[in-house]
């Protein structure tokens, strides 16, 4: 079938568009990339914009020879891990206990979890409860008040209900017990939903730096995005917000763009690979007919 004179315009503006926002997003970070790798006194002269002038690993050395990096790393990575395997497992058997007409109050359940998708208690009440709890400078607070969310329940949810009831009835007949069930039949058939819900959640906890920034106080627990906050935030190089001395030709800025890009690093690697989970998520879920 042809396309019509308006339907060859209409391409040739989306293009135009995409193009133009595709400037205005890569240019950034290609600039910081460029500035990162480039002599740090012959960064402040300016002049650079795609490429260094002078390429140098000088800011990466400095930052790297840092430990605090290295155990922020570490912080990061464990609690994105136990946090999305938690996260996963809790949303996954709540969904489906919801979508179980037999369970005796259910829908009082949703309407109470529907309330705190708009309701909370502010952030000082949140911050006593924390305190309460002993929450405070542990590293369970990275984990635990975000370890449910009827966001994602709701999601889950729809998408179990879109797997045949036959199934269920079959091996129940065959004597299963809803956990059986659960973990196997419900769950093989619900991998798209559970890659993109452990996904989502793990861009969150990789990227969170206010849970950090307000719940926690010992250096030893912040996770890397805490600690390129307060580099930025405060100025500073790697080196003075560590409270380590690196003597190095390097200037804070260098090594804020240097911390920055490795910080970048994990997300921009697996991406790639987990591309197509971050499409159908935005349609998993839906109402279905």
């Amino acid at each position: 079938m042809r396309k019509t004179k308006e339907e060859k315009v209409f391409n040739i503006i989306n293009l135009v568009f995409m193009v133009f926002f595709t400037v205005i997003i890569a240019f950034p970070l290609i600039n910081i990339v460029a500035l990162s790798f480039n002599d740090p006194m012959d960064a402040l002269k300016g002049g650079i914009f795609l490429w260094p002038r002078k390429f140098t690993f000088e800011s990466y050395r400095t930052v790297l020879e840092n430990h605090a990096i290295y155990l922020a790393f570490a912080v990061s990575i464990g609690k994105t891990i136990v946090g999305v395997l938690l996260h996963t497992f809790i949303t996954a058997i709540t969904a489906y206990a919801l979508t179980r007409e037999d369970l005796i109050g259910r829908k009082f359940f949703e309407v109470m979890g529907i309330l705190t998708m708009f309701v909370s208690g502010g952030m000082i009440p949140t911050f006593l409860v924390y305190k309460s709890y002993g929450l405070l400078n542990n590293f369970w607070v990275y984990i635990l008040p975000v370890l449910f969310s009827f966001y994602d329940v709701i999601i889950m949810m729809n998408f179990f209900r879109g797997i045949p009831r036959s199934l269920e009835e079959s091996a129940e007949i065959d004597g299963a017990t809803p956990f059986v069930i659960f973990a196997k039949i419900i769950i093989p058939l619900s991998l798209p939903v559970i890659a993109t819900i452990a996904l989502y959640h793990g861009v969150y906890q990789w990227n969170d730096y206010m849970t950090a920034n307000i719940y926690v106080n010992n250096e030893k627990l912040f996770p890397l995005q805490q600690l390129l906050f307060k580099i930025v935030s405060e100025n500073l190089s790697p080196t003075v917000a560590t409270g380590t001395a690196v003597v190095r030709d390097t200037t804070s800025q260098s090594m804020q763009l240097a911390t920055m890009v490795i910080t970048t690093i994990p997300v921009v690697a697996v991406y790639p690979f987990l591309q197509k989970y971050f499409v159908s998520g935005l349609t998993l879920g839906a109402v279905k007919e």
